[in-house]
């Protein structure tokens, strides 16, 4: 039994909404924005921005379980049952 058959485990209206938005964005977005972050961050230190430099270079993380996230839904969440 899938866990979208069971009544017991529907989404909410919330996680619905977001799953739906979610969906549409390209996977590799994410990716991008992962790797734009590590070069700003990069050129940030070369100018001597060093705390602005770690700050943004953080990101990055972030971005990356944003887009496991994206592709998680588009695999098993909203996506699956259409």
């Amino acid at each position: 039994m899938e866990l979208q058959d069971n009544p017991q485990h529907k989404e909410g209206p919330v996680a619905r909404t977001i799953e739906e938005q979610t969906a549409k964005l390209p996977s590799d977005i994410f990716l991008w924005a992962a790797l734009g972050s590590m070069g700003v961050s990069l050129t940030l230190k070369c100018l001597g921005q060093k705390h602005t430099a770690l700050f943004v270079g953080q990101w990055a993380a972030p971005f990356l379980l944003l887009g496991i996230y994206n592709k998680l839904v588009k695999l098993e969440g909203h996506d699956s049952q259409s």
